[in-house]
């Protein structure tokens, strides 16, 4: 941990609390650029205080009194800093503060503030949510290791730089698991959850400055992948002779028909499907991600998906509509079936959301609001993303405009030929 800081002490007085005339008195550490406030329990009139000396005015018995206290609470601070130096413990303004007022507990770290994290939010987390915690406590852990030489940082160390400097490693360090450092939306999705983490020990009052005061999250756009209908044909009917494989296919199909995201798939029960108002079967949940509500009417194809595994005994044992495997075994295997099918895309479980997005509802004139609805979106604005307005569906509403037009201007020469 660093050793070497600059190091200041400057009294002052806070105009704005003023009473009787009289401003009370200040003494702020600043330690490498972070400042923490001590308020010293004294108050002088402000015609007494010499603002560019820090101390009273004058050779009155009041003035000297408050210099000498002045210069006793100097030394003071000194030596919390000196003891902090000698015990090799973490230095800063804050740290300072509170050995000076005697509230120099136990400093809590970065490592173990995430581990406490991990292990008392497991019950509320999915289990895929818990891998990606896992995942960015051992990146912090490797940056830790690597870029700043120690195996742990005081919360009260963290800052900006160390926000910027965790983004660039995690985008450019070899060290990141397979050599596949992150790109920059994967690097920010490690920040959310570091500060997440952070946010934690603010409230439970472990930290008192919040380092991401100015720092922002910002991500990349990016056009997200979907399947077009050629494509999502072309799956459907391939012959697959592995069951596992088969089981994986039919999956990503019927997310394709119905929306619904990973998580929300795999925790598909019997209490999932409802009676709608038009009489037929209609998924009916919360989302995991933001428990918006969620209803889906269930088209042929997914009812017929659902049917098929009906009996299946991960299904029955688990009290689970359908045998999903785990989003990293899906995606693993998703990428296999692509290729048997001749598909040059990426393809991943969450593609078959953004495929129902554009291809099955918008492509079909699905109003948006619909879609929005169908997706458990709080805003249209987050819909818009996921919901392309594809060139083969412009191209089917400007032939209708076309159409209409020529027949307005067919009609009216008509008219005038008459």
């Amino acid at each position: 941990m660093k050793t070497v800081h600059t190091f200041s002490i400057l009294f002052w007085i806070r105009r704005k609390k003023i009473q009787d005339g009289k401003a009370p008195v200040y003494a702020r550490v600043t330690i490498d650029g972070m400042r923490s406030e001590i308020s010293i329990k004294r108050s002088i009139s402000l015609c007494n205080w010499n603002p560019k000396k820090g101390m009273a005015k004058g050779n009155k018995e009041e003035s000297k009194m408050l210099n000498d206290y002045i210069e006793l609470v100097r030394n003071q601070i000194y030596d919390c800093y000196q003891q902090l130096q000698q015990q090799k413990k973490s230095i800063t303004a804050d740290a300072i503060k509170r050995k000076y007022l005697g509230q120099d507990t136990k400093e809590h770290t970065l490592i173990s503030v995430f581990e406490y994290h991990n292990a008392h939010m497991h019950s509320e987390m999915t289990t895929e949510t818990g891998k990606g915690y896992y995942t960015t406590l051992k990146y912090v852990k490797l940056f830790l290791s690597e870029e700043m030489k120690t195996n742990d940082l005081f919360l009260s160390q963290l800052n900006y730089k160390f926000l910027m400097d965790f983004q660039m490693f995690a985008k450019t360090s070899e060290a990141i698991e397979r050599n596949r450092p992150c790109n920059q939306n994967g690097a920010i999705r490690h920040i959310k959850r570091i500060r997440k983490v952070v946010n934690m020990a603010i409230k439970n009052e472990w930290l008192e400055r919040d380092p991401f005061v100015k720092y922002e999250l910002n991500f990349d756009k990016f056009n997200r992948g979907y399947l077009t209908a050629d494509e999502l044909a072309r799956i459907e009917s391939k012959e697959v002779h592995q069951e596992n494989l088969t089981f994986i296919r039919d999956i990503f199909v019927f997310s394709c028909y119905t929306g619904l995201s990973f998580i929300d798939t795999f925790n598909l029960s019997q209490e999932s499907i409802s009676i709608g108002i038009d009489g037929g079967e209609w998924i009916s949940i919360e989302r995991e991600k933001t428990d918006n509500p969620v209803k889906v009417p269930l088209l042929s194809k997914p009812l017929s998906i659902l049917k098929k595994y009906k009996d299946h005994p991960k299904c029955k044992n688990k009290n689970r509509l359908l045998p999903v495997y785990s989003n990293t075994t899906m995606n693993i295997q998703l990428k296999t079936l692509a290729k048997l099918c001749d598909i040059e895309k990426n393809i991943t479980f969450h593609m078959a959301r953004h495929t129902f997005a554009t291809t099955v509802t918008t492509t079909n004139g699905v109003p948006i609001e619909s879609i929005s609805a169908m997706l458990g979106h709080s805003s249209i604005k987050t819909t818009q993303i996921y919901s392309k307005i594809v060139q083969s569906k412009v191209n089917e509403d400007m032939a209708t405009l076309r159409a209409k037009l020529e027949k307005g201007y067919k009609s009216t020469k008509v008219a005038k030929a008459g």
